[in-house]
C-alpha cells in the first residue's frame, strides 16, 4: 500500500509539472495545440513504464532506450520544429528523472531538479525575448532569382508573396524541367494582433438601423 501510495503521489507530481510548463511556458509563446497531446502522452507513458520497474538500473536502461525509440520513431515521420522538439525532449526526459529520484526517496533533489527545468525554459522562453522562427518549404517559379546574386531579390520577392519576415532562403531541389525549385524559407512568427472589437452603439450606422421609420 506504501508503494502505491509513493508511486501514485509521484505520478501526480510528474502530470503537474508537464502541465504546469505547457501551460505557463509553452502554450503563451507557442499557442499550438497540435503538440500537446503528444507531450503529456509521451510524458505519462515514460513514467508509468519507469516508475513500475522495481529494479532502479533496470529502470533507467528502459527509460532511456523509451527515449532513443520515440526519437526514432519521430524522425522517421513529419518532421516537427526544434522549439516543439526540444520540448518533446523535455517532456520524455522529466519522467525518467522523476521516476529514480522518488525510488531513492530523493525528494528535495526532485523538487530542485523540476524547478531547474522550468526556470530554465522560463527564463529562454520569457526572459530573453526570443523570436520564435519557422520553416517551411515552397516551391518558386522565378528560378532565373536562385541564382547567388540575385539572392536579396529572392529575399524582397518572397517577403511580399508571403507576408512573412522571411530571414533566410535555402535552396533546394532545382526542377529546369518544369522551371520550379524547392526553398526552405526561415521566417520570425508573426505576432497575434489583437482584435478590436466595437460596441454595436458606436456603430456608424446604429441609429439609422434602429431608430423608428421616419426619424433622422
Amino acid at each position: 500500500m506504501n508503494d502505491f501510495l509513493v508511486f501514485g503521489s509521484g505520478f501526480v507530481f510528474n502530470v503537474s509539472v508537464a502541465l504546469l510548463i505547457i501551460r505557463y511556458i509553452y502554450k503563451p509563446v507557442r499557442r499550438n495545440k497540435d503538440y500537446v497531446l503528444m507531450f503529456l502522452m509521451f510524458n505519462t507513458l515514460v513514467y508509468l513504464i519507469a516508475g513500475l520497474l522495481s529494479d532502479l538500473n533496470l529502470s533507467l536502461g528502459v527509460g532511456v532506450s523509451l527515449f532513443i525509440l520515440f526519437r526514432i520513431l519521430r524522425f522517421r515521420t513529419d518532421p516537427i520544429p526544434v522549439r516543439e522538439m526540444t520540448y518533446q525532449i523535455v517532456m520524455m526526459a522529466l519522467p525518467i528523472i522523476n521516476a529514480l529520484l522518488i525510488k531513492e526517496e530523493s525528494y528535495t533533489t526532485l523538487v530542485i531538479a523540476d524547478a531547474a527545468v522550468a526556470v530554465v525554459l522560463l527564463v529562454i522562453e520569457h526572459g530573453w525575448g526570443l523570436q520564435n522562427i519557422n520553416q517551411k518549404t515552397v516551391t518558386y517559379e522565378r528560378i532565373e532569382w536562385i541564382r547567388p546574386e540575385h539572392y536579396e531579390d529572392l529575399l524582397a520577392d518572397l517577403r511580399a508573396r508571403t507576408g512573412l519576415e522571411i530571414t533566410h532562403a535555402e535552396i533546394g531541389k532545382i526542377d529546369f524541367l518544369h522551371d520550379v525549385a524547392e526553398i526552405k524559407i526561415t521566417y520570425a512568427e508573426p505576432a497575434t494582433q489583437a482584435v478590436t472589437h466595437r460596441p454595436a452603439e458606436q456603430s456608424l450606422d446604429y441609429n439609422t438601423l434602429f431608430s423608428p421609420a421616419g426619424q433622422k
